[in-house]
């Protein structure tokens, strides 16, 4: 993806053509220029195979292959899974939003949705998705994926690589909520190695407890999973 994020390629994936081009609209406001639109789930994997989008608007409810199934299938593609995934639905319901963050969406957004809501989430996730850097920083935590080391205060930390993959997903992706499953597939990779989803909250009891007083802002997301705490301007660890 372009340095410039209003050069990312959407997709806008809703089988209402109303919503699909106010959607549209709400982009062009944005400044974004590279928008494709589907109606349907088939049409969107079409383009998704062919052009690679950057960000998928995918709305839950679709004719021919529904949302989730369709995310299911993105994230189970190496070639596609690094695709950033919201899911639109008009259903509030908790199992939807589970279920969303367990084929691999995101984030979701509820109809009807403000506008600006909406564009500031899609800018979120591409900043997230563009941060190529190898080290990252949170706080007064380093993470040098170069060196595959964590400092604190430039104190070195000692992580497994698990503890490690962790960490520099919730740093890559601040303030997003990651499922237990989602978790899984960061620590699996394409390798299939078997690890329980009870495992995850071990990892994070570990991790946690390495990260000292910082690792207070790695939080639990009751019946969800985890997040990063977004950042504040206060002083605390």
């Amino acid at each position: 993806m372009s340095e410039n994020l209003k050069e990312a390629r959407i997709l806008i994936v809703e089988d209402e053509a109303q919503i699909n081009r106010l959607i549209e609209l709400v982009l062009i406001s944005g400044g974004y220029c590279k928008i494709q639109k589907a109606f349907d789930g088939l049409q969107a994997l079409e383009i998704i195979k062919k052009d690679k989008p950057d960000l998928i608007l995918l709305d839950v409810m679709l004719p021919g292959l529904d949302g989730f199934s369709l995310c299911k299938m993105i994230k189970s593609n190496s070639a596609l899974k690094s695709i950033q995934v919201i899911m639109l639905t008009a259903r509030k319901m908790e199992e939807d939003v589970l279920k969303g963050f367990e084929n691999g969406a995101i984030d979701y957004i509820s109809k009807p949705f403000n506008n600006n809501i909406m564009l500031a989430r899609i800018k979120a996730h591409l900043k997230n998705s563009s941060n190529a850097a190898e080290i990252k920083t949170y706080k007064d935590i380093v993470l040098d994926n170069i060196k595959k080391t964590v400092k604190i205060n430039n104190n070195k930390i000692d992580l497994t690589n698990s503890e490690f993959k962790l960490l520099d997903t919730f740093m890559s992706n601040i303030g997003i909520v990651f499922s237990r499953s989602r978790l899984l597939q960061y620590l699996r990779g394409d390798e299939g190695f078997e690890i329980s989803e009870r495992a995850i909250d071990v990892q994070n009891v570990n991790l946690r407890r390495k990260l000292g007083d910082f690792g207070n802002n790695i939080e639990t997301v009751r019946g969800v999973g985890y997040k990063l705490r977004e950042k504040t301007n206060e002083k605390e660890g």
